[in-house]
Formats: structure tokens, C-alpha cells, sequence
């Protein structure tokens, strides 16, 4: 029968077993849009280079029908969902 402190540890090396996996998923697992034949970057690497093309990190809300939309789009478009989605502003009378 395991002791008190057995049973903890177990516990503690199946959490960190989880967030290993998850973690994994997360960095390397199935391939993001648009990006599937290109090497992958670590973020702060991702960055940089984003940084240097003048590249702003820009979150918000979109309605479900839109993304599946705005994702067919980047599936087509070498760019990925980014340049999809920079082209959708441009033809929408904004400027670059």
C-alpha cells in the first residue's frame, strides 16, 4: 500500500507528465494554417521576425461563421491567416 507522500508524488508526476503534453501540443503539434511545409520558430524568435517585418500582435472577437471563413481563406493564401486577413482590410478601403 503506497504511503501519503507516495500517493502525492505520483500525483505531482502525472500533473507534470499532463502539462509536458500539453505543452508539446501546443509548440509543435499539429500544424498551424497556412505554415504547414515551413520550419518551425520559437516564439521569441517568431518575434523578432515579425518585429522586424512590422508586425503588430492584434487579438479580437469574431463571430464563428466569420473565422471559418477568414480560415478558408488562409488555407488558399500562402501568407496564411495574417496576409488573408491584411488583404480582407486592404480591399475594405484601409491602407498598408
Amino acid at each position: 500500500m503506497p504511503t501519503r507522500s507516495q500517493t502525492r508524488e505520483q500525483i505531482r508526476t502525472g500533473q507534470n507528465k499532463a502539462f509536458k503534453l500539453a505543452n508539446n501540443l501546443k509548440q509543435g503539434g499539429k500544424g498551424r494554417i497556412g505554415t504547414a511545409d515551413q520550419p518551425k520558430v520559437d516564439r521569441r524568435e517568431q518575434r523578432k521576425l515579425d518585429q522586424a517585418k512590422g508586425l503588430v500582435p492584434f487579438a479580437c472577437k469574431l463571430d464563428e461563421k466569420l473565422v471559418r471563413q477568414l480560415k478558408t481563406l488562409a488555407e488558399a493564401n500562402e501568407g496564411g491567416i495574417t496576409e488573408a486577413l491584411a488583404q480582407l482590410l486592404v480591399k475594405a478601403g484601409l491602407e498598408r
